[in-house]
């Protein structure tokens, strides 16, 4: 019997053993399972995108204090941008009508409140990729680690980097790249390495995960982790994050000087075909900005009208001082010339000066005072290739004989068909300041004024109403057969009013029918295939005493058309 009971006892202690270790076995799976479920998106900067990363989301918070995401990226960071809470980021994003007029679904953000990212771009390779033997295109590849504070036991945040970047990483790279697992540093350290070579590296220490597409900016932050080289905190550049902010960012002067060089290249590349005007452009105005801004700072907030993004551009003293008095706006907006602009336009922007010469002067002058005397020779030159596709041939004689308000404006989303327009003061030496291309009509007129186009089409002018319109000559035609005879029809378009309302001397609103579907594409799926939903936009700058601020309301925001290129659309 006693034998019997013991038997009983010994399979009732081995079922209870049985029991518990399923138990564990299914708590362990839950919570794996949890971390599977978990949502990663992608976060980067880009002169204005020049990156993409992933923004690693994790659940069951373990509840540790908040930490100081400075103290994580190293001094010497190019580029720099943190959120305190990724799901208050991602929210206003998602809550927007034109996202929920596209998206499959919309989001759930819960599980992420609390998650800390921090991103540090450390350097930035360019290449060029020939198309043919006369074109070719210039890749920008930026170096970067994205720091996540996931707050997370450490098992989930490795099940986290093994299952979902690697399947970022194959999204990324078009096909399913080859992974090494090992133990180094002090935590679990994965390589994904695609068919073409490229690698992507991730890094597992206790809640933190290191993501990037360079080993050695991985290395930079474990040696800040180790005390052996200093923190970006200690730079004194990066206030303490607002409470009241989605995210912020920050720009180095070191920074700005290897974005110049992109931002040349950029600008030349859209100025026409001319090589000699594209080779000084991409010459001078990267000298131009290392020579005139500090640093940047951007940070995000939400607002009733959408997503605030604002950009503090630090530039040197004495260039703050001429800006802040000669870019200072003007007086009323003079509402007539609206009268030129159909309803919906995708940019139209209005230039509001106390003196449109003066200003553009001032911009000369400081220029050429931040070059050689060999470049000063050659600034006015190149400087008359940003009137062109307007059809102006003497940018100084055209502002003298204009108003204080001028209005250019994009006729299509590529931004092939723009058009100026502007009140008259000087007739006659508006007519002599434009090309000689332009010529008086041949059999049409336009009642009330006069229609002037050049021989091959390309560039017209429209002088109605003791106004003139300028450029691509299919843009002022659609304007003069769509604009007329309906009142300030631009201006009835609710964001367009803001025009009128603004004491900022540069303003620009804009429609976007893309960014939408992107975002829905990358975050939920869309409806439909060609599900599409019109955002808006509003840009004001200004310029102070120390620089420049440009602020701009979106249903977006930065971070969202940060998303959206990672559609692949």
């Amino acid at each position: 019997m006693l034998a019997q009971n013991l038997q009983r006892k010994d399979a009732k202690t081995q079922r209870r053993k049985e029991w518990i270790v399923s138990v564990k076995k299914e708590k362990v799976r839950r919570l794996s399972n949890s971390a599977d479920n978990s949502l990663m998106q992608d976060f980067s900067i880009a002169s204005l995108r020049l990156c993409a990363l992933a923004l690693v989301l994790l659940s069951f918070s373990c509840g540790s204090k908040p930490t100081d995401m400075r103290t994580l990226v190293p001094a010497e960071t190019l580029v720099y941008l943190e959120t305190d809470d990724l799901a208050a980021a991602l929210q206003p994003i998602v809550d927007n009508k034109a996202f929920e007029a596209v998206a499959k679904s919309k989001p759930d953000f819960s599980a992420l409140k609390g998650v800390q990212l921090a991103v540090a771009v450390t350097g930035f390779e360019t290449s060029e990729e020939k198309l043919t033997d006369e074109h070719s295109i210039g890749r920008v590849q930026p170096h970067f680690v994205a720091v996540a504070e996931t707050h997370a036991w450490n098992y989930q945040a490795v099940a986290f980097a093994e299952k979902k970047l690697g399947s970022f990483v194959e999204n990324i790279y078009g096909s399913e790249p080859a992974l090494e697992k090992s133990d180094k540093n002090g935590g679990k350290y994965f390589i994904w390495t695609a068919k073409d070579g490229r690698k992507a590296f991730a890094l597992v220490i206790d809640s933190l995960i290191y993501f990037g597409n360079d080993e050695t900016a991985i290395e930079k932050c474990l040696a800040v982790k180790r005390g052996e080289s200093d923190s970006i905190l200690k730079t004194g550049k990066i206030a303490v994050s607002d409470p009241t902010t989605l995210a912020s960012g920050y720009v180095s002067t070191d920074g700005i000087t290897q974005l110049a060089g992109l931002v040349g290249l950029k600008f030349a590349s859209e100025a026409g075909e001319d090589s000699e005007v594209q080779s000084a452009i991409a010459g001078i105005l990267p000298e131009l900005l290392r020579s005139s801004i500090t640093e940047i700072r951007w940070t995000a907030t939400k607002t009733e009208q959408g997503i605030e993004d604002t950009y503090s551009i630090s530039t040197k003293p004495e260039i703050a001082q001429i800006f802040s008095e000669t870019l200072a706006p003007g007086g009323e907006v003079d509402k007539s010339l609206f009268d030129f602009l159909s309803f919906n336009l995708p940019s139209v922007t209005l230039y509001n000066f106390k003196d449109p010469r003066i200003a553009w002067r001032s911009i000369l002058l400081s220029t050429q005072k931040q070059n050689d005397p060999l470049t000063r020779r050659v600034i006015p030159a190149v400087s008359g290739a940003f009137f062109e596709p307007y059809g102006i041939r003497d940018p100084e004689r055209f502002l003298n004989a204009i108003n204080s308000n001028i209005l250019t404006a994009k006729l299509d989303a590529e931004g092939e068909k723009p058009v100026v327009a502007a009140i008259v003061r000087d007739l006659e030496e508006v007519k002599k300041s434009i090309s000689k291309d332009i010529k008086p009509p041949t059999g049409r007129s336009v009642e009330g004024g006069d229609f002037w186009k050049s021989d091959d089409n390309s560039v017209a002018a429209l002088f109605y109403g003791g106004a003139v319109v300028l450029g691509d000559s299919d843009g002022v035609q659609k304007l003069e057969q769509e604009s007329f005879g309906n009142e300030h029809s631009f201006l009835k378009y609710k964001v367009n009013k803001r025009f009128v309302e603004s004491k900022s001397p540069i303003i620009t609103v804009g429609q976007d029918p893309n960014s939408s579907s992107q975002i829905a594409t990358v975050l939920s799926g869309k409806k439909s295939d060609d599900a599409k939903a019109e955002s808006t936009y509003f840009t004001e700058t200004r310029f102070t005493k120390t620089g420049m601020e440009r602020r701009t309301v979106s249903d977006f925001g930065l971070i969202g058309s940060i998303i959206a290129q990672l559609s692949g659309d």
